[in-house]
């Protein structure tokens, strides 16, 4: 049996995606054979989230696997107003002290294989362990001089690099990573989280929904690093429409509370705009299966248009609702135009909109797409079948 220790620093529970992307991977590398201990770091968390007293339920995976907190110095959320300097200092501490910690204990460590997302403690972790225990799952192409430099040399001292787009892999073994020891693997759903969904009008009962609305959804952050996700497009793109609501799965609130006054000001009905908030993760599943449509409208920018593997997109598919979605080559390599999914030119309106239109207006059509999707994502892209793969990759 392999012993794979995860390192992750990241606040745990959490409100952003990659905390269910790892919770979901750690179950499945478990249930594929191996056993699995996740190190995080011991970090002051928010609110909301210190509110969560069972993160293996919160996440609504099943408790087969050991969670360790590292100490750290975290004075992030100490930090006035976040400005540059202090704030900047404040990440550099914790995450030096993290890697700090996590070099420390790993020299004492029983583990066959280290596995984690960061390569800035990978590229220290280099240092005292040997390369085939290190395994690097790259979900970024690290900008700028001194981020190219430490990816450059983490794809060089590790085991295995994993990737999740071919764009990315590509671009990663142009920094060095070895072909024959790199995967890529794109994110995916827990296949039980969709096992038993509600019907539609159901799902619309239990939120108060209104049963007879078409209504189009974006689920997920709305925002990522103070930027807008197309969201602000899509709102764009229905102004006017009649008989069309929309529903926001998500936060940050603040953010919903501006996209809904861009409704009302665009001439649309307030109640025919939804916003759900942040929802805990094991409840996605049923919001989802209240929606009419699911849209994913990422602007075009690099990091979106070859680097993205959004779990969005996945659980759209396994909730068997059809999607409407930027026509971006990360996004195709998943889904294809007028088979598994509408795809638009990322960043126009009207084509936005006619996609949505076209969509209220055939029944036929989003059944087609929806029963497609469902049927791709349970063959090629569950954490299972991913699990496994890497695990088989790494041996």
């Amino acid at each position: 049996m392999t012993r794979l220790l995860y390192i992750a620093n990241i606040r745990l529970p959490s409100e952003k995606a990659h905390g269910l992307q790892i919770m979901q991977n750690c179950e499945a590398f478990t249930e594929a054979g191996a056993q699995v201990t996740l190190w995080t770091a011991r970090r002051i968390n928010t609110r909301d989230m210190q509110a969560v007293a069972d993160v293996w339920a919160h996440y609504g995976v099943r408790r087969t696997f050991d969670i360790q907190r590292l100490p750290c110095l975290d004075l992030l959320p100490l930090v006035p107003g976040r400005s540059d300097w202090a704030g900047k200092l404040a990440f550099y501490l914790q995450t030096a002290t993290f890697i700090l910690v996590a070099l420390l204990r790993v020299l004492f460590a029983r583990a066959d294989v280290v596995y984690s997302r960061d390569p800035l403690l990978l590229l220290a972790l280099s240092l005292v362990l040997p390369r085939r225990k290190l395994v690097y799952e790259a979900h970024a192409l690290a900008p700028g001089r001194a981020g190219a430099g430490v990816q450059r040399q983490v794809v060089r001292r590790v085991g295995a690099v994993i990737s999740v787009t071919r764009r990315l892999m590509d671009d990663l073994i142009g920094r060095g990573a070895n072909p024959a020891r790199s995967l890529t693997a794109h994110d995916g759903i827990r296949a039980e989280r969709f096992a038993h969904l509600p019907e539609r009008e159901a799902a619309r009962r239990a939120l108060g929904w209104p049963a007879q609305a078409f209504i189009v959804g974006y689920m997920g952050r709305l925002q990522t690093m103070g930027m807008d996700k197309g969201v602000g497009l899509l709102v764009e793109a229905l102004r006017g429409v009649p008989a069309v609501t929309l529903a926001l799965v998500g936060g940050p609130d603040e953010a919903a509370e501006s996209f809904r006054a861009a409704w009302v000001a665009n001439g649309n009905a307030p109640e025919a705009f939804l916003n759900a908030g942040q929802v805990a993760p094991d409840r996605v599943p049923a919001h989802l299966a209240a929606l009419d449509v699911c849209a994913m409208p990422f602007p075009w920018t690099e990091h979106f248009a070859y680097y993205a593997s959004p779990m969005k997109l996945f659980e759209y598919m396994a909730a068997g609702r059809p999607i409407v979605a930027s026509d971006l080559p990360s996004t195709a390599e998943v889904v294809t135009h007028e088979q598994t999914a509408l795809l638009y030119p990322p960043g126009e309106a009207a084509a936005l909109r006619a996609a949505l239109l076209r969509l209220r207006d055939d029944a036929a059509l989003r059944e087609r797409l929806a029963a497609a999707a469902a049927a791709e994502v349970q063959a090629h892209y569950t954490w299972a079948a991913r699990a496994r793969a890497i695990l088989a990759h790494i041996s």
